[in-house]
């Protein structure tokens, strides 16, 4: 089996001084494979040398890959400051509270006391079935709205005081493709989201 020569795995610097490995293994794949297979991924990945996993409460496979990131520690493989674990919060917990909430569930599952960079996986507090077809809309869908946005933001806030980076730089893509419309960017500054 070939290892990645840790030494040779890019590392970027966060704003708020954090180093983040330059590649990783997202664990999104629960529309093809089962959470065993992803599991198996994970801990695959972590002994050639992955340090980045990237898990999302959305996959439905965070308490599989919390045992495989688990098992590679007890392996004497990797130590838990080796790794870079983040996770995102799902689009039906961005209400007051929820966030914290779903943070908390993650840590859980992935059998972990920190994560990493907590992301909000898409600025629209709407609701999509897991498994549902990547082209379907929920009738009950609604416009972007940045009050609404801000409370699952507050929140995130409010995790980084508590010790859990959460990333401040996740939907102000300067590609286009972020989930914002034009102006909701400056919004959001204005509105004290922007602050390092």
């Amino acid at each position: 089996m070939r290892v990645i020569e840790q030494n040779k795995i890019p590392w970027l610097t966060l704003q708020d001084g954090g180093k983040i490995p330059a590649i990783g293994l997202g664990t999104f794949g629960s529309d093809k494979y089962g959470a065993e297979e992803i599991a198996h991924a994970v801990y695959g990945a972590i002994r050639t040398g992955y340090r980045l996993i990237d898990c999302a409460s959305v996959y439905q496979n965070e308490t599989q890959v919390g045992e495989a990131i688990g098992k590679a520690m007890r392996d004497g493989i990797v130590k838990r400051e080796d790794l870079f674990i983040t996770s995102k919060v799902w689009n039906d917990m961005h209400g007051e509270g929820k966030v914290i909430e779903s943070c908390k569930k993650s840590l859980q599952d992935l059998k972990l006391s920190q994560i990493d960079l907590y992301f909000i996986h898409w600025p629209f507090p709407n609701y999509h079935a897991p498994g549902c077809d990547g082209d379907s809309r929920n009738p009950d869908s609604r416009p972007f709205r940045t009050e609404e946005f801000m409370i699952a933001w507050r929140q995130c806030e409010q995790l980084v005081q508590e010790g859990i980076r959460c990333n401040r730089r996740i939907f102000l893509s300067e590609s286009g493709n972020s989930g914002f419309r034009g102006g909701d960017e400056t919004r959001l500054h204005a509105q004290g989201g922007g602050k390092q």
